[in-house]
This record gives structure tokens, sequence and C-alpha cells, in this order.
């Protein structure tokens, strides 16, 4: 097995914060009594790592890239073609703890700790270490992938110059832990248990530059429309919101969530298009017109939804899941038909990023495994070029 850093920090248990204040702890009524009820009675067998260092890789093989197949009919590979270890990542719905750069490097919180792994060299650095008193709660990169901001379970924000190894600056405002986080040109919105999001401008001095209100429980989704117009949020609360610009109220309200609404993704392929999942008691992924106010489409997935993301390359999305089958899906749109699904992680699959080709996904979860997928066709294969053509991602990643 080969090992990438030697570290015995991100392996410790994680902090014990205040019981109000730490992951897991709370309101949390969907997503963690029903779980763990739920995780209790079938699940007994886990598979810790067991001190291994992060990034360890446990697999890696060559012939699960099936680049010949991909050029007769796009056959998905049921299988990751690479699985690394993340010891202490967390499972925690709640939270956001990987997210992949335009720059290729991904950027994973574990415990008290940020790691950032190249794709294309495999080297892992240790971005910053929390201390003892607090831990990571979410990470999230720039549009240019040269700043990382960092939630903390304390309600900083961190913003972080990943190529100096090097803090900026340390935002405040939030009274609770910071678990979700969003990027919209220099402005930098986050979502906190405290049920506020606030609007950071970088480039003032102020710590915050308003406060949206609304959500009356935490604040566990944020997404930017790809025109930075409108931010959708989601919260504990069942509810999903959408948000102008420049507004301090909610423009849109939507209601038909049952469970916590942390997934939330825009489509790039048409305006106003807008996918969210709800938790364990609702199970479905729903789809709605922004423009017009409308309800579009739902789909019933038999399981907790906790993330989704649309394809850059082709009118897909991917959703991931959890209890009881935490399994990955990727649809076709509109007609919602499944591709394919594809299972691996034993416990429920709570984070998903993409690689900035849109090729790749990497999948986390709480077995403390990081897994990659080649799930999305090239724009080029699109117009029915040779796989050949595939981007250096494919052949960097091992």
């Amino acid at each position: 097995m080969d090992r990438f850093i030697r570290t015995e920090r991100a392996a410790r248990p994680r902090p014990e914060a205040p019981r109000g204040n730490r992951p897991g702890a709370g309101t949390d009524k969907d997503e963690s009594r029903v779980y763990n009820t739920l995780l209790a009675q079938v699940l007994g067998n886990g598979e810790p790592s067991g001190g291994v260092s992060p990034f360890s890789s446990l697999l890696w093989s060559p012939t699960t890239t099936v680049a010949g197949a991909r050029r007769a009919s796009r056959r998905i590979a049921r299988s990751p073609f690479k699985v690394l270890d993340a010891p202490a990542l967390a499972d925690d719905f709640y939270l956001n703890l990987v997210d992949w750069s335009s720059q290729n490097i991904l950027a994973v919180g574990l415990g008290a700790c940020v790691y950032l792994w190249s794709a294309s060299t495999s080297k892992v650095v240790t971005l910053c270490d929390l201390g003892p008193q607090d831990c990571v709660c979410s990470v999230n990169w720039t549009q240019r992938g040269t700043y990382l901001a960092v939630g903390t379970n304390q309600g900083e924000v961190q913003i972080w110059d990943a190529a100096k190894s090097r803090r900026i600056r340390t935002v405040e405002g939030h009274r609770s832990r910071v678990g979700t986080l969003a990027w919209n040109s220099h402005t930098l919105s986050s979502g906190s248990r405290d049920r506020n999001i606030l609007q950071h401008d970088v480039r003032s001095p102020e710590h915050y530059n308003s406060r949206l209100v609304g959500h009356r429980s935490e604040v566990c989704g944020l997404k930017w429309s790809p025109d930075g117009r409108e931010l959708a949020s989601g919260g504990n609360d069942n509810q999903l919101f959408v948000w102008n610009s420049s507004s301090l109220t909610p423009r849109l309200r939507f209601v038909e969530h049952t469970a916590a609404v942390k997934a939330i993704a825009w489509s790039p392929h048409q305006h106003g298009l807008l996918a969210s999942g709800g938790g364990t008691a609702d199970r479905c992924i729903r789809f709605w017109n922004t423009s017009t106010n409308t309800a579009l489409h739902a789909v019933d997935t038999g399981s907790q939804v906790c993330n989704l993301m649309w394809s850059k390359n082709v009118n897909e999305l991917v959703s991931t899941h959890g209890y009881s089958q935490n399994q990955i899906i990727v649809w076709r749109y509109p007609s919602l038909t499944k591709l394919t699904t594809l299972t691996g992680h034993t416990l429920r699959v709570l984070y998903l990023a993409m690689s900035p080709d849109g090729q790749t996904i990497v999948t986390g979860a709480g077995d403390e495994t990081l897994r990659f997928w080649n799930v999305f066709p090239s724009q080029r294969l699109q117009g029915n070029e040779d796989s050949s053509a595939w981007s250096s991602i494919h052949s960097c990643i091992r």
C-alpha cells in the first residue's frame, strides 16, 4: 500500500465541542436520529481504516478506466478506478468536506486538518490544522481554483491561498458551525447551524456585508446559479429558497420536500433549471424552473439524497445516497432514465466532487474512503471523436 504522507493528526478522535455546537449534535431530526436508528438495525460490521495515513492508495487498476469501452457505447464502469484512504472523514450529513478545484487539486477536510491532493501528481500537502478545539466542517474552492474557503466548527470562515499555503484572512459572524460554502466571484456565501446565510465580499474589510434570514433550522446546502444571479439554499427545515444576488429575503420558497435539503444543483444547460434532493424521510429529487416558479418533475430514489451534480458535458446528472443502498446513480435528463447505479461504499455517500474536465467524480463516505469513478463523456466525445482525446486527468490521476 502506497503512503503519500505520514501523520497521526487526522486519525485521532475529533474534538469534543460543546454539545449544542458540535457536528452531529442538536436537532438534526431526520438525518441523525432516523439514520442512526436504521444504521444500528442494519449495519454492524464497518471497515475502519485503523490508523492508515490519509490518501494511502487502496486500489488502482488501469483497466477500470475502460477507454476502449467508451469508444463504442459509452459503457460506464461499475467499479471505481481509484480508491484512497481518508481516515477521520466524518459521517455527518450536514458537512461538505470535499471539493475539486479547476486547477485539479482535491481539498478534503479530515478532523481538524485540510489536505490538498494533486490529481496530476498524487502529491499531498497539509494546508492547515485548526487545533484540538476545532474541526473542519466545509471546504469550497473559488472558480479559478487558487483560493480555498474553510468553514469551521467554531463558526469561522478562513480563506487560504492554496499555492502559498497561507491564510489570507478569517471572517466571523456565525454563532455555530459553518457546514456549507459557495463562491460567486468575489462574494463568499456561508451557511450555518445558526440558521443564517452570510454574504462576505472578500474585497471589503468587513466580516460580512449582509445576512440572509429565512431558514428555521441549519442551512446545509448552498449553490450559486451559473450566471451568478441567484443563490439556492437548502435547510434542515425541509425548505428550498432562491435568493436574488442583492436581496435580503428569498424570492422563491419551495416547501414540497419532507426532509432536510442538502443536495442542490443548477443545470449548466438550461437557464433557471434547479434540482434538489431530500433526506431520509423524503428520498425525492425534485426539479424546478426558477424563472417561472414552477415545479417540473420529481422522482423517488428510495434512499436519502446526499448530493446532486450536473454534468457540464451532457444533459445528465449524478446523485449520491444514504440508507439503505449507499448508491450512486447517473440520470439522463429530462427522461430521468437511470443510466447506471454504482455501489461500493459501505456507509452513506455524503461527499461528491467533479474533476475539472467533467468526466470523473470522486465520492466520499463515512467508511473513510474516497472513490474515483469515470461516469461522464468528454465534450469531444459528444462530437463522435475518438476517446484518445480524453483530458489528461485520466492519465495523470494515479
